[in-house]
């Protein structure tokens, strides 16, 4: 589980929520709400020891931990309490769809991030290597060559800036995005990882403009 908001379950307010507690499940990478349950201590426990999102089942009256039929679970990154300590925000890599219906997420057209769900599927194209796909080749060519793409669509980009139009600066934009997630992922690295230096700057030059 994540550590960079610590997390203090004894803080909880258990009594204000009767021993249940609603909980927001958000997708990791793309932000996009998956779905609401609920949880009790129990529940909360076994979802901090054993790394899969578990609720308690207000029609079963019993701890469910989600896929456990479908094989859809919710491997937990993070978990985060509310400023009154009486709702969760739970942050997870869905392996499969949310809801029952198969979609993604239980609220259907639930806003998210794309280049995030990019970044997770360049991450399982890396792993998954299936035939015919571009990704894959470029991974299999290596390191080397995908540093070469990304060096030679940052000129394209830089050309379409200042000669070309605004369609074609954005079409060289898209494409150099994606071949830097592929360049970072080949080297063991995520788009969050290069967005949380981005993070880092921002936050040491406010704290200097606020010294």
């Amino acid at each position: 589980m994540s550590t960079e908001n610590p997390f203090d379950p004894a803080a909880l307010d258990w009594d204000k929520v009767g021993g249940l507690m609603p909980v927001v499940v958000q997708d990791a990478a793309t932000l996009r709400v998956l779905m609401l349950g609920y949880m009790d201590r129990a529940a909360l426990d076994r979802t901090l020891q054993g790394g899969k999102v578990t609720f308690f089942s207000r029609s079963r009256q019993r701890l469910w931990t989600k896929g456990e039929t479908s094989g859809n679970h919710l491997e937990l990154v993070a978990v985060r309490a509310d400023c009154d300590a009486d709702t969760l925000l739970v942050t997870a890599r869905p392996h499969g769809p949310t809801c029952h219906t198969g979609s993604t997420s239980c609220f259907g057209d639930a806003p998210g991030q794309f280049l995030g769900a990019l970044d997770a599927l360049v991450r399982q194209r890396e792993h998954d290597r299936p035939l015919n796909s571009y990704t894959t080749k470029l991974f299999e060519k290596g390191t080397r060559h995908i540093a070469q793409k990304v060096g030679e669509e940052g000129v394209e980009t830089a050309l379409a800036g200042v000669v070309q139009r605004d369609d074609e600066l954005l079409g060289e934009s898209a494409d150099l995005l994606f071949h830097l997630i592929v360049l970072l992922r080949a080297r063991g690295l995520s788009l969050d990882d290069a967005v949380a230096v981005l993070e880092q700057r921002h936050a040491r030059a406010a704290e200097k403009a606020a010294g």
